[in-house]
């Protein structure tokens, strides 16, 4: 292991901080013993956490002051750094739309002006799909800019859409981005960076995936590894009847009840379901 941690930016508030820090909890890494810390160091795995906001993260990055960093793809590509995606990590999902006044459509943002919290990302969006529009930037909700004449329409995360028909706002024209956490790094991959990532992406596994036994009689086997084939193939053990083999095979989380229906159904008998707390795959 290098002589120098690696420096990982991490959220130190909002929707992505505790998810980025359990996450890194369950990885194996030390956590945040107090809120207010502004970094954090660990000796025992080579790493030292630095909590900042998550809309500085990508360019505390790009420019090489850090090393990695958890943050959104939204904040990636506003921030225009010369930092990239490493790894997608499966939490803090969300959804940017247009939206503006009832009837209206992308091409009708020429000459007009939208407000948002991401200028960059949606002016390259527009430029893009060959739209000429001014963006103005807005720091929190944009919602009532419409009606308050700060902009003709705006672009922001959409989840249901209620507040903005409050506003007398509807969406349109196509997904801007669809976001989440990342890994993000700069230009070139620092030392250390890929153990991070191998336990970053066992976490992952273990999420979303459980270990499945059973027993089953030997002749059925080709139809079972066909229901539950594992990531590369099962385990097959002999068991005392030799009639009867035991079988092991990762099973996606969602998927497990309706695997052991049909392996039930097949012939598979003392079906178990385990977590999985590690992985490396």
């Amino acid at each position: 292991m290098s002589t120098t941690p690696l420096r990982v930016a991490v959220p130190n508030k909002g929707t992505l901080s505790d998810a980025a820090v359990d996450m890194l909890v369950e990885a194996g890494y030390a956590g945040r013993p107090d809120s207010r810390a502004l970094s954090v160091p660990d000796e025992k795995n080579g790493v030292e956490f630095y909590f900042l906001r998550p809309r500085d993260i990508a360019t505390y990055v790009g420019q090489g002051a850090l090393d990695v960093g958890i943050t959104g793809r939204d904040l990636l590509l506003d921030s225009d750094a010369p930092a990239r995606e490493v790894q997608a990590l499966d939490f803090g999902f969300s959804t940017f739309r247009f939206a503006g006044p009832p009837g209206m459509a992308l091409e009708d943002l020429s000459g007009k002006t939208v407000a948002t919290s991401y200028p960059h990302l949606v002016g390259t969006f527009l430029t893009n799909h060959g739209v000429d529009a001014e963006t103005v930037r807005l720091d929190g909700a944009v919602e009532s800019a419409v009606r308050l004449g700060v902009a003709d329409a705006v672009a922001d995360v959409v989840s249901t859409g209620r507040t903005l028909k409050s506003q007398g706002l509807e969406i349109f024209g196509p997904v801007i981005l669809e976001s989440e956490a990342l890994l993000i790094a700069g230009p070139e991959s620092p030392p250390g960076i890929d153990t991070l990532q191998q336990r970053l992406q066992g976490v992952l596994v273990a999420r979303q995936y459980v270990l499945m036994d059973y027993d089953l009689p030997a002749s059925l086997l080709e139809q079972a590894t066909a229901i539950s084939p594992g990531i590369e193939s099962p385990t097959v053990s002999p068991l005392q009847d030799s009639n009867w083999v035991a079988v092991r095979a990762m099973v996606p989380r969602g998927d497990q009840q309706e695997v052991m229906d049909r392996l039930y159904a097949l012939g598979a008998r003392a079906i178990l379901v385990s977590s999985i707390h590690a992985a490396r795959i």
